[in-house]
């Protein structure tokens, strides 16, 4: 079993996220960590609580920051709705799973002591993995890899320059990026090659199962972001980097040197990314420049419908 841990902001494409990994039988999600980012901690914890009692999870939820490193928390509720998860109908159900009474830098610090070349899926923003790293940096030898959705090598969405998960903390990204661990970045440039339509989830629909049926609802919702009519496709954000963590063949990286702008007045967040390697700067980082469509929406939407993925 490879073990793995997930950090999340517990939106819908982080479910649908956690859902592929789980859908693996190889893979064992020793621990899922709860950070503020698509909405305040309180609302991440509900959402995280929920979505562990309806789908039976058995990894343990721990709550970590509710704030970045430095300034205030700057929330996705204004495009995503107060609880952060928008829905054509129905909602995951009040019935919450407890917390582990752990906290999450305490709970990874464990998981990290006794693992060997653990492999970390950064769904949100870094906040937990740099306050971890910088109260521990002798643990950054147990991490294999850092799988981030997060971050874009051209254009942002949040602002014009900066990706949101590196906007909320982008001193998190420096301190993860200047720790030495190694760094795979799945940002909006690779995950907007991969779009989810209404007919996705007309089709997820069609499963008619409780399961499937909630989860259309939640994927109608999250298309209807692009445009209130659904007419246009919406980019599967989390799920890309889960699907690149899983089958080597989905998505393709290169070598790059990643910095994060810390002070811009237009560019905070923004995520540099310079190729020209190693004539122009060392690589610390590998970013994904490629992702198959076809194969990481099929993969994405088998899980949601609980079947066996095709590739």
């Amino acid at each position: 079993m490879r073990p793995v841990w997930i950090d999340t902001d517990a939106g819908f494409d982080d479910l649908a996220a956690i859902l592929t990994v789980l859908a693996r039988p190889d893979i064992a999600v020793d621990g899922i960590s709860l950070v503020a980012g698509n909405t305040p901690l309180d609302g991440v914890v509900r959402n995280a609580c929920r979505m562990k009692a309806f789908f039976g999870w058995r990894a343990p939820l721990h709550a970590g920051r509710d704030r970045p490193l430095l300034g205030p928390l700057v929330t996705a509720q204004d495009v995503l709705g107060e609880d952060g998860m928008r829905t054509a109908g129905r909602s995951l159900p009040d019935e919450q799973a407890p917390l582990d009474g752990r906290n999450a830098l305490a709970a990874m610090a464990a998981w990290l002591e006794r693992s060997e070349a653990a492999t970390v899926l950064a769904l949100g923003p870094l906040t937990n993995l740099a306050a971890l790293l910088l109260a521990r940096p002798d643990l950054a030898a147990r991490i294999g890899e850092v799988m981030w959705m997060g971050g874009s090598a051209d254009r942002g969405n949040h602002t014009a320059a900066a990706e949101f998960n590196a906007f909320v903390d982008p001193e998190a990204v420096a301190v993860v990026l200047g720790s030495g661990v190694p760094f795979r970045m799945v940002g909006l440039d690779a995950c907007r090659q991969v779009p989810v339509r209404l007919a996705d989830a007309a089709a997820l629909r069609a499963c008619g199962t409780p399961r499937a049926l909630l989860l259309a609802d939640l994927l109608e919702g999250y298309v209807r972001i692009a445009s209130p009519d659904g007419s246009r496709p919406m980019a599967l954000y989390d799920p890309v980097a889960a699907a690149a963590l899983l089958d080597a063949q989905a998505v393709r990286f290169d070598p790059m040197h990643v910095a994060v702008e810390l002070a811009g007045t237009h560019t905070r967040g923004m995520t540099v990314c310079e190729w020209r390697i190693p004539r122009k700067a060392e690589a610390n980082a590998r970013v994904a420049v490629q992702a198959d469509a076809d194969r990481v929406r099929g993969r994405v939407l088998a899980a949601l419908a609980g079947k066996e993925p095709s590739q």
